[in-house]
């Protein structure tokens, strides 16, 4: 993933990132506990916005 592009992710969940992973047009952002909801917006209409963004699929997970 591109500085450029991280830093889009970073600015648009507007939540710590602890990790992303990359595969094919998927990304995983992995967030601290308790910050996947914040993260995911009302509706999901954080991650629909990301997504036509970046054009990547996104799923967010949260770690321990």
């Amino acid at each position: 993933m591109e500085e450029e592009e991280l830093e889009k992710l970073k600015s648009m969940l507007d939540v710590e990132i602890d990790r992303v992973e990359e595969d094919g047009d998927k990304l995983t952002v992995y967030v601290p506990e308790g910050q996947a909801a914040k993260a995911i917006g009302s509706g999901g209409s954080v991650v629909r916005s990301v997504e036509l963004v970046l054009d990547k699929k996104l799923e967010i997970e949260e770690t321990d």
